[in-house]
């Protein structure tokens, strides 16, 4: 790596898991689990109807996203892998971003950009190419903007 890190991965933000129906992942994480569900996130763009449950309480909480496809047969295809995505609280996401890029991190197009629970977030591509040789090696990892009682309280 040819500078320091500019910035700190705080935590677990969220995991995110889906199934062609959410109503199935809610009897597990909902009805025996016992999470709550926050808020709803729907995106004809992302292809993706997805209920935010809360594991814990107060700022460091793990969100935990429960995600059904809209059209099954289009992309993405949240369903595809169950365990969808693994979400990483950064103190500072625009210097994370653009260190990981100068020392070789793929990113998935759409770039930084607000996620469905309201923070800046952008995604690690879970594969790597010849241009970008670091990749999440098979899991898609989206790196979350943590607001300042998050930083406070994980930093």
């Amino acid at each position: 790596m040819s500078t320091p890190k500019p910035f700190r991965i705080l935590g677990i933000q969220q995991i995110a898991i889906g199934g062609p129906d959410k109503q199935r992942l809610k009897s597990l994480w909902v009805d025996i689990f016992g999470l709550q569900v926050k808020s709803t996130f729907v995106s004809e763009r992302e292809n993706v109807d997805e209920d935010i449950c809360a594991l814990g309480s107060g700022p460091t909480a793990v969100e935990v996203d429960l995600m059904q496809p809209l059209d099954i047969d289009k992309k993405p295809a949240v369903h595809a892998t169950p365990l969808n995505h693994v979400g990483l609280w950064v103190d500072d996401l625009a210097r994370a971003v653009a260190w990981m890029t100068a020392n070789g991190v793929r990113f998935a197009p759409g770039g930084i950009r607000k996620g469905a629970a309201g923070f800046d977030i952008c995604f690690i591509h879970p594969k790597a190419n010849d241009a970008f040789p670091i990749g999440g090696e098979g899991v898609l990892i989206e790196l979350v903007q943590a607001p300042a009682e998050v930083i406070a309280a994980l930093g």
